[in-house]
């Protein structure tokens, strides 16, 4: 989706005030309190709020909503995402002991892998949480924006699907967790689907094959069985061919009133034909948009193309996981399953509107490939994102409020269209700097564990030595032992797993 890397100049001017006189002392991405600010440009500048009277927040009309908006100087914009691929191939990668490369370390990817406790509309849409709580940094908070979905029902009280398998069968395909994990994963998932769900399958190498039409599982669960049984590694990868002759086979069996959906599990290491997302998505991005037919990328292997994998889920109208195990295949394809095959909401966009009478500057961490213009929050030509049912959406900020700050802070609106009828919604919250009272660490727990993922994908963007951006953030140590202690008061297996995740960083840095 072109809009997400197109910056307008006045935010690269934003950019080049903060790196000039607002950058913020943040900790050591090491134990070691030391070190040098990173100049990377991955860590992002600081938007300062100008001075000013000038306030409001939409309020659903759209006519007076844009005469009361703030000034775009102090709105943030964004396209929702719901992608979890970076932080499940971090987490590989440091399991198999290497530090990953910081730049497919996306923070909002790390803070949206774990549960959170909004609450959830009856229906399709939204709710809107917004709360924050002070870090160590004086006059700096972190402030949560929380968008949820409703409860992913029984299966039966969604459309039916009708997805397209895509599965890379070229010779890196040829280890352990990868095309045996693809087959595996695909045969529980076809075991999840219903009757009146169904399924092509589509195969690629150094070209594309057609392996099984669009086929009603009722009756036919067999043979969709053996054609996924008979899949076996070959030559070279050819993503390219396989996704144009995926989406071609998904147009062949679209179904009226169904969610139609190609899913696409490679490892993304295309080294034939079309290697470049742009090429690849050009083709088919007509069809894409005329008949609705959505991407869910799966990626697999310790070699993994993340990038190219999350150009095509962006470009696609859809999102990524990343599997490495049985466990992840569990959660991906048998209890998130109505998320990745459903839809609540199509081209969803949030929009921060912070106070200049109570906010000096703020940032918004992560969803660097997801912005889009302030003007074009309620333009719903402009692609958002495909959100399913289930689905939390987390955005953190950074804000530094004005000294003596009180009363009104921001209020965060989500606008989106309903999958069906393409008619849009709106809805907003707000938070008062009063909310602000309680520190990071004494917040809920769920709070904790966003804040915790964040500042842990922080520590990694920044390399060894360089200072993080975030305000107040622990060492890689500290962090380690607050995640054992949430995993204790939580339950929670995730955020134990998040704690051997930091521990494995933490050695490496070591």
């Amino acid at each position: 989706m072109e809009h997400y890397r197109i910056r307008r100049l006045r935010t690269a001017l934003l950019a080049v005030t903060a790196a000039s006189g607002l950058l913020l002392t943040g900790c050591s991405g090491s134990d070691d309190s030391g070190g040098k600010a990173s100049d990377d440009s991955r860590n992002g500048g600081y938007a300062p709020a100008p001075e000013g009277e000038q306030k409001g927040t939409p309020d659903g009309s759209e006519e007076d909503s844009r005469e009361a908006a703030p000034s775009p100087d102090y709105l943030s914009t964004f396209a929702l995402d719901v992608d979890t691929a970076s932080y499940g191939y971090a987490r590989r990668t440091l399991a198999d002991g290497r530090l990953p490369d910081p730049s497919t370390v996306r923070p909002e990817e790390f803070v949206n892998s774990f549960r959170q406790d909004y609450d959830r509309p009856d229906g399709n849409g939204f709710t809107v949480t917004v709360d924050g709580a002070r870090t160590t940094e004086d006059d700096w908070s972190l402030v949560r924006v929380g968008l949820a979905t409703r409860t992913a029902g029984d299966s039966d009280e969604r459309p039916p699907a009708a997805l397209t398998f895509v599965i890379d069968v070229s010779g890196s395909m040829d280890e352990p967790g990868r095309l045996d994990l693809a087959k595996e994963s695909l045969d529980t998932m076809t075991d999840q689907l219903r009757d009146d769900d169904s399924v092509a399958l589509v195969t690629f190498s150094d070209e594309a094959e057609k392996v099984l039409p669009m086929t009603r599982l009722d009756g036919n669960r067999g043979e969709v069985h053996d054609a996924i049984d008979s899949l076996e590694p070959q030559d070279s990868t050819n993503l390219g061919a396989g996704v144009e002759t995926g989406y071609e086979t998904a147009e062949d069996g679209l179904r009226d009133g169904a969610t139609n959906r190609v899913v696409l599990i490679s490892d993304a290491l295309a080294n034939t034909g079309d290697t470049d997302a742009d090429a690849i998505l050009e083709r088919i991005s007509g069809e894409r948009r005329e008949h609705g037919i959505t991407l869910f990328g799966v990626g697999v292997g310790s070699d993994y193309g993340d990038d190219l994998m999350e150009q095509l889920a962006d470009r696609g109208d859809g999102h990524t996981a990343y599997v490495s195990d049985e466990e992840d295949a569990r959660k991906v394809f048998v209890e998130q399953l109505p998320q990745n095959v459903d839809l609540t909401a199509r081209d969803a966009k949030a929009q921060v509107a912070f106070d200049p009478e109570t906010v000096k500057e703020f940032r918004l961490v992560g969803y660097d490939d997801r912005q889009v213009a302030d003007d074009d929050f309620r333009d719903d030509s402009v692609d958002g994102g495909e959100v399913g049912p289930g689905h939390t959406v987390t955005a953190l900020y950074a804000v530094r409020t004005r000294e003596g700050a009180d009363g009104h802070l921001a209020t965060a609106s989500v606008r989106w269209l309903d999958p069906k009828t393409r008619d849009p919604h709106e809805e907003s919250g707000q938070l008062e700097t009063d909310a602000l009272n309680s520190s990071v660490h004494r917040a809920s727990s769920r709070f904790q564990v966003t804040t915790l993922a964040a500042y842990f994908a922080d520590t990694l963007r920044a390399g060894d030595g360089d200072r993080t951006s975030l305000p107040g953030c622990p060492s890689l140590s500290e962090l380690s032992e607050q995640a054992r202690d949430l995993a204790h008061s939580t339950e929670d297996e995730d955020v134990a797993q998040l704690a051997d995740t930091i521990e494995d960083a933490h050695r490496l840095r070591s």
